[in-house]
């Protein structure tokens, strides 16, 4: 499944590595499996994945920080982590479900399926329901049967039938974040939020954006807060406090370092940005992290009622006699 591998603050990057005999680019289990698999210690350990991660929950409830925000995992619920994202699971021994792990470019490149897939501004949690949510875990069961049994097929009509499968369940989970979405970011915010993901590192003014994208400074904040709920420039702010916790979290990098990977003049600069907008200094903040205890600054969908009926089995219907 994975290999584990310490960076200088014991802090864990988590590389994929297929097991012998599976095929390449994709692995299911359950997540009991998972539990059995990892080394002690690692799963409630911040982590950073170079591989895509979906968990789709039948029964329980915990809490999975991703990017340290909490998001509650519940029957039904489905979360994806991508590659590069900084996640810690919650109790993971309080639910039951499917873990499916994919290499970036397991997917077709170039398709609507891995331009789905490779979005690094999808939302990190689902919860299908209805229709929709019968179809998604039916997609899972699926895809992790034919895993289970294709050991006898060759290695390219195995791998072929598992991209299909996988595609359909992207697809199907594309459809629920549409459903939810209002309506499509305008064009000015899409290409905003682009280059932010590119040149965070190097410029923290709107102004800057503006010019390179030719828009005026109003509209990409009036752009930005239609589609973001927040003005440009917090936008901007965000994204490098991102950054931050995760080099504070994931790398030994001291400070003054961390302050010019993001484009601060100095190291006290960085401090002041960081304090202002966390709370805490840098330090502390990474201090924090070496507590087991996982950091959630925030949580997603922690509010209902704990108990959720169980997803729904792929068994066709049967029909009623007639009375």
């Amino acid at each position: 499944m994975v290999k584990k591998r310490h960076d200088m603050s014991t802090i864990l990057d988590l590389v994929y590595q297929a097991p012998p005999g599976t095929p390449a680019g994709v692995e299911v289990l359950t997540l009991a499996g998972l539990r059995t698999r990892a080394p002690e210690g690692m799963l409630p350990a911040p982590q950073r994945l170079d591989f895509h991660q979906i968990i789709a929950v039948d029964s329980g409830t915990t809490v999975h920080t991703v990017d340290f925000t909490g998001h509650r995992l519940e029957a039904g619920s489905v979360l994806w982590v991508r590659p590069g994202q900084v996640q810690q699971h919650g109790d993971v021994s309080a639910i039951e479900g499917t873990v499916i792990l994919v290499q970036p470019g397991f997917l077709p490149p170039g398709t609507a399926v891995a331009a789905v897939a490779d979005d690094p501004f999808r939302p990190v949690l689902l919860r299908p329901a209805g229709e929709d949510r019968e179809a998604v875990f039916c997609a899972v069961r699926h895809l992790a049967a034919d895993f289970r049994t294709g050991a006898g097929l060759p290695a390219d009509v195995h791998r072929e039938i598992l991209r299909h499968l996988l595609s359909a369940l992207v697809l199907r989970l594309d459809r629920i974040d549409a459903a939810e979405r209002s309506a499509a970011p305008a064009d000015a915010f899409v290409r905003f939020r682009a280059a932010v993901e590119r040149d965070f590192a190097r410029s923290h003014r709107v102004a800057d954006y503006a010019q390179a994208l030719g828009y005026s400074p109003r509209t990409l904040a009036r752009a930005t807060l239609a589609a973001a709920g927040v003005g440009a420039k917090e936008f901007v702010d965000r994204r490098v406090m991102l950054e931050a916790k995760r080099l504070l979290a994931h790398s030994g990098l001291p400070a003054v370092r961390i302050a010019e990977r993001l484009g601060f003049d100095d190291a006290a600069n960085f401090a002041k940005f960081f304090q202002h907008r966390e709370g805490v200094p840098p330090g502390a903040f990474r201090a924090a992290l070496r507590d087991p205890a996982p950091v959630t600054a925030r949580t997603a969908g922690a509010s209902g009622s704990t108990a959720a009926a169980p997803p729904p089995s792929c068994a066709p219907r049967r029909a009623r006699p007639p009375r």
